[in-house]
């Protein structure tokens, strides 16, 4: 089974209430429902957080979680405090996940809607 994460750029707290309402919906109907669902307020906003070295580090922790920044840094090749700030920046937006200092990616998909139109 695919782990997608499903990322929504704008919209309001009205379509996060639809997406909600929709998957219990479906979970009453007996359907198994994991849905994973993240929203940036504007292109803007995405766009700060998601480098081209934040979704190389991302690929990376998908395939082999870290045990700790030190780690990640040095199987990237990459210095540590640019690493440090990486994952903060992606901790804190909910693309990147910590339990205790064990850094994951548990997705294998990035799905961003992007709406055209106001």
């Amino acid at each position: 089974m695919s782990n997608k994460l499903q990322i929504h750029i704008g919209g309001t707290l009205r379509d996060s209430k639809r997406r909600a309402l929709d998957a219990v919906r479906r979970a009453k109907r007996g359907e198994k429902v994991i849905e994973n669902h993240l929203t940036f307020e504007n292109w803007e906003s995405l766009a700060k957080v998601m480098t081209g070295k934040r979704q190389q580090l991302i690929q990376h922790l998908r395939e082999h979680p870290a045990s700790s920044i030190r780690a990640l840094a040095k199987a990237l090749g990459r210095d540590y405090k640019r690493v440090h700030r990486d994952v903060q920046a992606l901790t804190f937006a909910g693309l990147v996940e910590r339990d205790g200092n064990a850094l994951h990616a548990d997705y294998d998909t990035i799905q961003a809607t992007i709406p055209l139109r106001p």
